[in-house]
């Protein structure tokens, strides 16, 4: 499960890209309950998604050049310069070159050789994220491909995460651990998209997950403020219930009520 040790490869930052970020904080408010704090003049729009005073998410205008509303998944470096060359090396592609972020940190936006977008964090003043793995938090990352076994192959290259394979229904999936982590600090998972969603042009991208107390209930919620639903609410014996949505302005990502151990 996620948490906030952050060890090198483990989800460490999220942060949204929205053409209109005062309607996504009314929507991720009304979804969430979420309040939003502007980091400054300076910070060209970006600030913070907090619950309870702490920082869940992040939020800021589109930047990139052609670039679509969404979710970007940041991974925990410990020199963001190495790590942009085993990008490269591995086959992946650097979107943006290391610089540093005022005294926070240092980032890099890159995509594995399947399309997948995510950057990189390397912390200074602000480790990560306050709060993960708790309601109204992330809680779990996913990477859906159109080349499963070449984005393993990446992703093991570039920050040795661990592999174990299981099933998922008809499909296997491949959850995923940081380097010397042990099973409970699991933070995520790669499965491959399946020939129905490419012929729709579904591309390879990540997807995080919310944890939330009704899924049901939250998915009414998004309905009500203009969110769709991608896949319908559905129970997985041993994972929980979830659903998959996308909000008002195209940003995909899952809401999911964990099963309680044991179930």
């Amino acid at each position: 499960m996620l948490n906030t040790a952050f060890r090198p490869g483990s989800p460490v930052w999220l942060d949204l890209s929205s053409p209109d970020t005062r309607a996504s904080v009314d929507f991720y408010s009304a979804l969430f309950g979420w309040t939003f704090d502007p980091a400054g003049q300076e910070a060209g729009g970006y600030g913070f998604f907090q619950l309870d005073g702490r920082i869940a998410a992040a939020l800021g205008p589109l930047t990139e050049e052609g670039a679509l509303p969404g979710w970007t998944l940041y991974f925990a470096t410990d020199d963001a310069d190495r790590t942009t060359e085993l990008v490269q090396q591995a086959g992946g592609r650097v979107r943006f070159a290391p610089f540093d972020v005022f005294a926070a940190g240092r980032t890099a936006g890159c995509t594995d050789p399947t399309g997948a977008d995510f950057a990189l964090w390397q912390p200074h003043d602000t480790r990560g994220l306050d709060v993960v793995n708790a309601p109204i938090s992330l809680c779990w990352a996913e990477c859906y491909s159109v080349d499963a076994e070449r984005a393993k192959a990446f992703y093991r290259t570039v920050f040795d995460w661990q592999e174990q394979d299981v099933p998922l229904g008809e499909v296997r999936y491949t959850v995923l651990t940081p380097a010397g982590g042990g099973t409970d600090d699991a933070h995520g998972g790669i499965l491959q998209l399946g020939p129905e969603h490419t012929a729709r042009g579904t591309s390879s991208h990540w997807l995080p997950y919310f944890e939330v107390p009704n899924v049901d209930a939250s998915l009414a919620i998004a309905d009500q403020f203009g969110a769709k639903v991608r896949i319908p609410a559905t129970d997985v014996h041993g994972v929980g219930r979830l659903a998959q949505l996308v909000d008002p302005h195209g940003a995909v990502f899952a809401v999911i009520t964990s099963a309680a151990p044991g179930e």
